[in-house]
């Protein structure tokens, strides 16, 4: 499923012009408040005509002012996650998940309400009114009852910005488990968190005043020098995977990417398990010879690819670590003494405690 889009709108004080694809996995929407990632979701779900553009799934037309086509909201068979869950208060959580098999066509093809239970955890909660809920299994069911719905595509319009830090945890399992488990359902997912993104995402745009400043495989997108400052240098990181293969007795695992070995706490994925790793540029240090005597182990053998003078002081490094990409935020400075350029040999060491837990994903 791919969908396509070139939109442009004004507002008083704001103007969108955009074009992006989306196609199969979560494409994530990333950027500042006020970038213009809602407006985009919401002319998508039908919640906004656009004064300009075209919106098309799979080659049907949902939107051609040219042409004066509007596909009503109801009709477009999209189904759509808000901040808040929405959901019907006098309702118990089964009768909320069922309302969404209302907008299911008749004869179509989905998952069936004891599907949806199991995928999202929600068993034992049948019976419970919205009130008796956390903000998280709030979400689960609002989540739920868009898939009932048997919609072709999600949009996920900030659906974890509401919840505290352990209930956002507690939720990105289930988003991983909808990502790769077998409905196959591809997910436009609007977010400003960094973490969410990194976790979740196939597919990263990055928006930045109502304009696509990059895009492309999260991966990539990620560990671009030119992205730091969109993504904000504090923020910004590389995303790679590993395989566990060990777990020490003393809460340390070890794990194995393409450039060799690495050690970090946390991990909760059995061995075996393929897993993310977000790994922020401003926690990785550099060093023109392999270091001894050091507290951390995770020492790697990198290349430089590209070295990305920032508008201050510091700069951005590109590295390739065996088949894999990292980046690394240095001062200026740091760059002039230890003499980086491209294609240059040198060590990445990156601290184990530096890679939290949450940014673990799946």
């Amino acid at each position: 499923m791919t969908l396509s889009l070139s939109l442009s709108h004004r507002f008083a004080d704001f103007a969108l012009d955009i074009t992006l694809e989306a196609g199969p996995g979560i494409t994530a929407l990333f950027g500042r408040s006020g970038a213009g990632k809602t407006t985009v979701i919401n002319a998508v779900g039908g919640l906004l005509r656009p004064d300009s553009g075209t919106i098309s799934v799979d080659g049907e037309i949902l939107l051609d002012t040219s042409q004066g086509i509007f596909i009503a909201p109801h009709k477009r068979r999209l189904g759509t996650v808000f901040q808040d869950a929405r959901l019907f208060p006098h309702l118990n959580v089964a009768q909320n998940l069922m309302f969404g098999a209302r907008y299911a066509p008749k004869g179509s093809v989905g998952p069936e309400l004891s599907d949806v239970v199991s995928l999202l955890g929600l068993e034992g909660l049948q019976t419970r009114a919205p009130a008796t809920l956390s903000g998280g299994q709030k979400q689960r069911v609002a989540l739920g009852r868009a898939l009932l719905s048997h919609p072709r595509m999600l949009l996920m319009d900030e659906p974890l910005a509401s919840l505290d830090g352990p209930r956002k945890q507690e939720i990105l399992p289930f988003l991983e488990r909808l990502r790769d488990g077998p409905l196959g359902l591809p997910i436009l997912y609007v977010s400003h968190a960094v973490d969410e993104i990194a976790r979740l995402a196939d597919r990263l745009v990055l928006i930045q005043n109502g304009q696509v400043q990059a895009q492309g495989p999260l991966f990539d997108v990620m560990s671009n020098p030119a992205a730091v400052p969109l993504l904000g240098v504090r923020e910004a990181g590389a995303v790679i995977e590993a395989d566990v293969i060990a777990h020490g007795t003393d809460g340390i695992s070890t794990l194995r990417i393409s450039a060799g070995e690495i050690e970090l706490p946390g991990v909760q994925a059995p061995i075996g398990a393929r897993v993310r790793l977000r790994v922020l540029a401003q926690d990785v240090i550099l060093s023109l010879t392999r270091p001894e005597g050091l507290s951390s182990v995770n020492v790697l053998p990198v290349r430089v690819e590209d070295i990305h003078p920032g508008d201050g002081p510091g700069a951005a490094i590109a590295l390739r670590a065996g088949t894999d990409r990292l980046l690394a935020r240095v001062t200026a400075r740091a760059v002039s003494e230890l003499g980086l350029s491209s294609g240059m040999q040198c060590f990445a060491i990156l601290k184990a405690t530096t890679v939290a837990p949450g940014s673990i994903g799946r």
